[in-house]
């Protein structure tokens, strides 16, 4: 299985890619920045042009203190972005044995990775930057979620594939209850999770 995702799935994104210029694959080019007046279309744009971001748990070695790990994730197949951030964790790492003990967490990208801000500090309100805030759930292993997932990851992330099978990592997904979004002056802009999670489409099936 290894080897076909290996060889095979690289030649199905790219392809995928090229028949689309609108939507530009996330592996290979990051697709243009959405109207910032459109907060739906950019939450979802910058969550899925993103590679990694600062997953944060509540901490059981440090009595609940919050902690925050560089985690990598992916939402998706390019184009096929659910906006769910997936992760590939090991109990090994203190994030995934936070997350067994209480649910509780957040995650944040920003766009400054993506190298459209310019020279804007990453702070600048127009440098755009998302946090999502609820629970950090173990995905099951057999579940056609967890195949949706791995797919995705490994689609991002080719190295995970060769990760050590006796770290044992597992699929984990962010259940969103709030979403914190930034992309403009004037405050963080009103964007419920029902809005996020299923935004207008235009007739070609891109988001508005």
């Amino acid at each position: 299985m290894k080897v076909f995702f290996h060889l095979v799935l690289p030649l199905i994104l790219i392809l995928l890619c090229s028949q689309n210029s609108v939507v530009q694959g996330r592996l290979l080019s990051i697709s243009t920045k959405p109207d910032p007046k459109d907060a739906a279309a950019t939450a979802r744009w910058l969550v899925s042009s993103n590679f990694w971001g600062v997953l944060n748990t509540i901490s059981t070695d440090l009595g609940g203190t919050p902690f925050g790990n560089v985690v990598s994730f992916s939402d998706g197949l390019p184009d096929q972005g659910s906006g769910i951030p997936y992760f590939y964790l090991t109990t090994l790492d203190p994030t995934a044995r936070n997350a067994l003990v209480d649910e509780r967490a957040s995650f944040t990208v920003s766009e400054y990775p993506l190298g459209t801000c310019g020279k804007k500090d990453p702070e600048n309100p127009t440098c755009s930057k998302i946090s999502l805030t609820g629970k950090l759930k173990l995905v099951d292993k057999k579940s056609k979620e967890a195949e949706f997932a791995r797919n995705a990851l490994f689609a991002k992330h080719s190295e995970m594939m060769d990760w050590p099978e006796n770290h044992d990592f597992q699929v984990f997904k962010l259940e969103i209850e709030n979403i914190f979004l930034i992309d403009w002056y004037g405050g963080p802009k009103p964007l419920t999770v029902e809005e996020y999670l299923h935004p207008k489409l235009n007739n070609h099936g891109f988001v508005l």
